[in-house]
């Protein structure tokens, strides 16, 4: 979550007056107000709305919730003019390989108005960015600009510009090493042999993203009447929606927007998406009986359009990724003030479901041990559960694909090993030893097309053995009063060390797996220490306390 303030007296003038009545507006709306004094009000915006960041954007958007300016805010896109591109160079394949631009004209800054769109920026860069790592954005003044541009990757020291706030030229490293941004932010460039940089015609430096722009070119100020828009970083998809929020926000203070000729894409689009919707799934999950006329007018006070069970949907609107995003939309238009309390006609007396128990004295078990229990999405990529893990995608057990995912996490994930070897290699380091395990669910599909769901826990150790984990294997199923045996892996896993691995027996049937990782395996995550992992599948030991 993040708060931002915005001018009293701008608000109250092109929105309405803060009183009582549009506080609970604005909370209804999805944004609670944290305060308000003479000169600032400040809102809490939650993650899934960057494009209410900015003052302009929030505008928009709750104009059209207070019915003033429903229905899908659309912009005019001017056509790139001569010199209006971006050369990408293949030098930044490996570094930062995805830009995205526009141009904006005709605007009329002031203080207020910079340091709107400053902020806009370290939202946008702490939130969707994270911090920098997944996306930069730089804004610059274009009157000092000589077009077109290239984005390339250089050598450290022949990258050589005053960068913003200092009094003198550095090289690349310096920067890294002298500047505070530099510091800040030098781990996003290390161990990289060239840096990533954006020069205009003339050869002049406008920034070494994600880190600074010049002071030369890379300042905008009150005299500023066009810049230049550009967001870099390793998904396209991502860059283009922070882009469109941007560049919708600058459109909302009188800009002309231009696109950008870069590689073979004319950028921004601000192409509408369109998802279907069901005005009886709506009522169903809302427990309403809305017409579709009614829930029509919702939407478009959401600032969505509808017709005949299509939404469009802007293209800044980034948290509308399936039907169920445009139902919440539907419940805020209609005021989750307005909803009644119904008791069931059922009357039930509620308990505790027995595997959720039996889960629960597991993760006690392996936590009095000194295990760390972890939790991760059921959504995972195929790079992740096949190519670093040493499997095929062909296997006998076929993976579920999410249609028209909005990410790359785009299937679902068929065992929990993968990920706990993902949180080694995110952490190489922190302290050691790392003792982790998770209890949840894994998915997949049989050969006759059924799909199967299945409860599992998974351990693993690092530095770790095969002796060290099968003590807490036998602590574990002691605990439960339960026995297993290990044999001899009947068919070889490709994860694990030929010799250090074996199969999970319980009452005789194979429930799991047990072993070392291969150090293949271990180079693909790009772990520094030996790894011992076991996973078992839940069903049986549940039966058995049935």
């Amino acid at each position: 979550m993040a708060n931002v303030k915005f001018d009293k007296k701008t608000f109250e003038k092109e929105i309405g007056k803060l009183d009582s009545e549009m506080q609970e507006k604005i909370a209804l709306f999805g944004t609670p107000v944290e305060s308000i004094d003479e000169e600032n009000i400040e809102l809490e915006i939650f993650p899934n709305r960057p494009d209410l960041l900015g003052y302009h954007g929030f505008r928009r958007s709750f104009l059209s919730f207070l019915e003033k300016k429903p229905g899908l805010k659309t912009y005019i896109l001017n056509k790139p003019e001569k010199d209006y591109e971006v050369k990408v160079d293949s030098s930044v394949k490996d570094v930062r390989p995805f830009i995205a631009c526009a141009i904006v004209k005709g605007l009329k800054f002031d203080d207020k108005k910079i340091k709107e769109l400053v902020e806009i920026q370290e939202k946008l860069h702490s939130t969707i960015g994270r911090q920098r790592k997944k996306l930069a954005i730089g804004i610059y003044p274009l009157e000092k600009i000589a077009l077109p541009i290239t984005y390339k990757a250089l050598e450290p020291d022949k990258i050589k510009f005053q960068p913003l706030e200092s009094q003198k030229e550095m090289s690349g490293l310096e920067i890294l090493q002298r500047h505070p941004t530099g510091k800040e932010y030098a781990h996003l460039l290390a161990g990289k042999i060239k840096f990533p940089v954006f020069l205009d015609k003339e050869g002049s430096f406008l920034s070494m993203p994600p880190i600074i722009n010049s002071e030369k070119t890379g300042r905008v100020t009150s005299e500023t009447k066009s810049i230049f828009v550009e967001c870099s970083g390793f998904d396209f998809s991502i860059l283009e929606n922070c882009l469109n929020i941007i560049v919708s926000n600058l459109a909302e203070m009188g800009g002309q927007v231009y696109q950008m000729k870069v590689g073979d894409q004319i950028i921004p689009s601000f192409k509408s998406e369109f998802v279907d919707l069901s005005v009886e799934n709506a009522n169903k999950v809302l427990g309403l009986k809305l017409t579709e006329t009614q829930v029509k007018d919702f939407l478009q006070k959401m600032g969505h359009n509808y017709k005949s069970g299509k939404v469009e949907i802007a293209s800044w609107r980034v948290d509308i990724l399936h039907e169920i995003d445009l139902i919440e939309d539907i419940a805020i238009a209609y005021g989750y003030n307005n909803f009644e309390p119904i008791i069931p006609e059922i009357a039930t007396t509620g308990m505790e479901n027995k595997n959720e128990i039996i889960k629960r004295k597991i993760s006690e078990i392996l936590t009095g041990v000194g295990l760390l229990e972890v939790s991760n999405y059921h959504l995972t990529k195929k790079i992740d559960q096949f190519t670093k893990m040493g499997i095929s995608e062909k296997e006998e057990f076929g993976f579920i694909e999410v249609e028209k995912s909005k990410t790359d996490y785009n299937i679902l994930r068929k065992d929990l090993s993968h990920y706990l070897l993902k949180i080694f290699s995110e952490n190489v380091d922190s302290e050691y030893p790392q003792k982790i395990f998770e209890t949840g669910r894994v998915f997949y599909m049989m050969k006759d097309k059924k799909i199967v769901e299945e409860e599992r826990i998974s351990a693993a150790f690092t530095p770790g053995n095969f002796t060290d984990l099968k003590q807490i294997l036998d602590y574990c199923f002691q605990n439960l009063g339960l026995k297993f045996e290990i044999i001899e892996e009947k068919v070889a896993s490709p994860f694990f060390i030929e010799g250090r691995s074996g199969d999970i027996l319980f009452d005789g049937e194979k429930i799991g797996m047990i072993g070392e990782i291969h150090p293949k395996i271990l180079k693909n995550w790009k772990i520094k220490m030996p790894v011992s992992l076991f996973e078992i599948k839940l069903e049986k030991i549940f039966k058995k306390f049935e």
